[in-house]
């Protein structure tokens, strides 16, 4: 369940960020990483929605079009790529020394960066459900019991190998505008005419990954973020952890939607208002 599911309203101006984002992220991640195959088409409406200026107002910078694919060629994984240690990696380090069942080197320290990234899937749990942590061995078994021994474990194969690289080139382009990206979850499925694993949903946005601020990132602590941290910390605070219905105060949501628009300012070099009032092009 995301912290952003428990609350009673939203963070404002949340959706157009995330859409913005993400079509940033697939526009360079195309042209970083010409064999990676994505979804996304175009920020532009449909020639039949823009005939109606309410769903224009309604949908423009909130939606993009896409390639569809059946819920059964979207991977019931979530490819999870974590660069430093901390969140529930650094739990379960602390108490185990591994990450999602993995082995990690001794005397790591909270948020350190790993020396390599590390492919730490998770299972994808229904509407309301919890994701359960899953190593890469049980990742590829899932996608073998869909698609077959061979088939299952290419496709595994692939979605590790992409999301790690994915990851890197990211958190290299990110270090450079100011903002470490500890860890990031991203969603794959499959083109079955093409036989070709594809990149989809939302990608390295505030709500799928931990962005930190470069200048003030230190080891041996938790970090200060640009992504919805801040707002898992109020509620954890408050005693409204895991609680349905909360209503935030103002000043909180606020205060997490501006963090996510420095982020976007940062990440994509252009300030939040201009985005908007351009013509679907960021």
């Amino acid at each position: 369940m995301y912290y952003t599911d428990t609350i009673f309203q939203g963070i404002p101006q949340k959706g157009a960020l995330l859409t913005l984002l993400s079509a940033h992220w697939f526009r360079f991640l195309s042209s970083a990483i010409p064999s990676l195959r994505t979804h996304f088409k175009t920020l532009e409406l449909p020639a039949s929605l823009r005939q109606s200026p309410e769903l224009v107002k309604r949908l423009q910078h909130r939606s993009m079009q896409v390639r569809r694919f059946p819920p059964d060629h979207i991977f019931p994984i979530e490819a999870i790529v974590r660069g430093y240690i901390t969140g529930s990696g650094w739990k379960e380090y602390s108490e185990k020394g591994t990450v999602h069942g993995i082995e990690m080197p001794e005397g790591l320290r909270e948020s350190e960066r790993l020396q390599q990234a590390v492919y730490t899937p998770s299972t994808k749990a229904e509407l309301g459900g919890k994701d359960e942590n899953i190593n890469p061995d049980q990742a590829r078994q899932i996608l073998q019991e869909r698609y077959g021994k061979d088939r299952g474990a290419r496709y595994a194969q692939r979605v590790e190998e992409l999301a790690l690289e994915i990851y890197s080139r990211a958190r290299d382009y990110a270090v450079e505008r100011g903002i470490i990206i500890a860890d990031t979850k991203f969603e794959f499925g499959l083109d079955a005419e093409a036989d070709e694993v594809v990149l989809v949903d939302e990608v390295l946005t505030p709500d799928s990954s931990r962005f930190w601020p470069a200048a003030t990132y230190e080891v041996g602590r938790s970090q200060d973020s640009f992504d919805k941290q801040y707002l898992r910390d109020w509620l954890t605070s408050n005693g409204l952890k895991g609680k349905q219905g909360v209503e935030m105060p103002p000043e909180v949501l606020e205060k997490t939607a501006a963090k996510y628009r420095e982020a976007f300012e940062k990440l994509v070099g252009r300030k939040w208002d201009e985005a908007l009032a351009s013509s679907a092009q960021c």
